[in-house]
C-alpha cells in the first residue's frame, strides 16, 4: 500500500466513528452540525501490502466541548500495528459555518468513548513532531 491507501483507510475509518457518534448522514442533517479535520500525523511503521487484511480501532485521547483527540491504529492481519494516525477533529455549526459545542447527544457518546480508555497508556506515536534531529 501507499501512503494514499493507508490514508484513506484512515480516513473512512474516522467517518465510521463520526457516525458512531451520531453525526452520520441523519445526524448532520437533524442537528445541522459536521465535524471539519484540523490536523493529522501518520506514522508508517510496518509495510502493508495490497489486497492484505487489516482492521482500525479508534481511540478518544481527549475532547472538549468542541473538540475530539482521535487516534487510530490500523492492525494487520496478525495483530501488529502497522500504521497510526493522530488527528484533531472539530466541531462545526453548520448555519453559522463556525466552531460550536457537539449537541448533547454527541458529547455524551465521545465522553462515554473517552471513559473506556482515559485509563491506558498513550501511544507512543502521540505528539510527534517532524523535523531533522541535529547532533
Amino acid at each position: 500500500m501507499n501512503d494514499a491507501e493507508y490514508n484513506r483507510a484512515f480516513s473512512l475509518a474516522t467517518d465510521a466513528f463520526i457516525d458512531w457518534i451520531g453525526l452520520g448522514e441523519k445526524g448532520r442533517e437533524q442537528f445541522q452540525y459536521t465535524i471539519f479535520t484540523l490536523e493529522t500525523h501518520t506514522c508508517y511503521l510496518k509495510e502493508m501490502h495490497e489486497d492484505a487484511g487489516f482492521e482500525v480501532s479508534a481511540r478518544v485521547l481527549d475532547y472538549d466541548a468542541k473538540r475530539i483527540h482521535l487516534f487510530l491504529e490500523m492492525h494487520n492481519a496478525d495483530g501488529e500495528v502497522v500504521a497510526t494516525l493522530e488527528e484533531m477533529l472539530m466541531g462545526i455549526d453548520q448555519n453559522e459555518g463556525r466552531p460550536a459545542p457537539f449537541p448533547d447527544e454527541v458529547a455524551r457518546k465521545v465522553e462515554a468513548e473517552y471513559n473506556q480508555t482515559s485509563g491506558q497508556e498513550q501511544p507512543k506515536q502521540v505528539g510527534r513532531t517532524i523535523g531533522i534531529r541535529r547532533k
